[in-house]
């Protein structure tokens, strides 16, 4: 398995997050790591996931997987 860094610059952390960006409804999407990458998406550590903030007026969706 490939590792996938943080898409952060100057970050070499290895992702564990996929955000995605949905314009229309001004919400900002956290889940698991995507199985592959996509092109409209950005890859996170741990690190960057919890720092996380939206831009003001949006809302942020984490989604988590139960074990």
């Amino acid at each position: 398995m490939i590792i996938r860094e943080c898409s952060r610059p100057s970050c070499r952390g290895e992702a564990v997050t996929t955000l995605t960006y949905d314009y229309r409804d001004s919400l900002v999407v956290v889940g698991p790591l995507s199985p592959t990458p996509e092109p409209h998406s950005y890859d996170l550590c741990a690190v960057h996931t919890d720092r996380l903030s939206a831009p003001q007026g949006w809302q942020i969706v984490r989604y988590v997987v139960a074990d």
